[in-house]
């Protein structure tokens, strides 16, 4: 069996995390690409294909914090889920946030998943195979 590449851009401005995704994302599904922006600016030229992403590939899963500099997570859903190119590709919210203002908020303009970024090493690479287990393994996306 041949297995296709899975592209995940994951926006994370936390280098501790992102080097804990590309961990665990990795090891547990060899078919992921991750791809890193490190600011909602740059998670959105990415997303469309400007400047320097202009040959990116299109990712299967957006995974976004919602503290970002430059431009902040909800912003960045908001233009993914305003975009018709963009709103069909899943955005899953990975934040420390639990403020049920935000998890409405972000439900509201139509993320896909809201998960609370937990506390330690251990439970933060369940939270991360939990997401590939659901939205790279048992979903079928566009």
């Amino acid at each position: 069996m041949v297995s296709r590449t899975i592209h995940v851009l994951l926006i994370e401005d936390d280098a501790g995390d992102v080097e804990l995704a590309k961990d665990v994302l990795t090891e547990v599904n060899p078919a992921i690409s991750l791809h890193v922006a490190k600011d909602g600016t740059e998670g959105l030229a990415f997303l469309r294909r400007e400047g320097v992403y202009s040959g990116s590939p299109a990712p299967s899963l957006v995974i976004l914090d919602l503290n970002l500099p430059k431009k902040d997570g909800r912003e960045v859903l908001m233009e993914v889920k305003g975009d018709r190119n963009l709103r069909h590709i899943p955005v899953v919210i990975l934040t420390t946030s639990d403020a049920s203002t935000d998890i409405e908020r972000c439900y509201d303009i139509g993320c896909s998943g809201y998960v609370k970024k937990p506390l330690g090493v251990a439970a933060y690479s369940d939270a991360l195979k939990a997401i590939e287990r659901f939205w790279l393994s048992a979903v079928e996306l566009p």
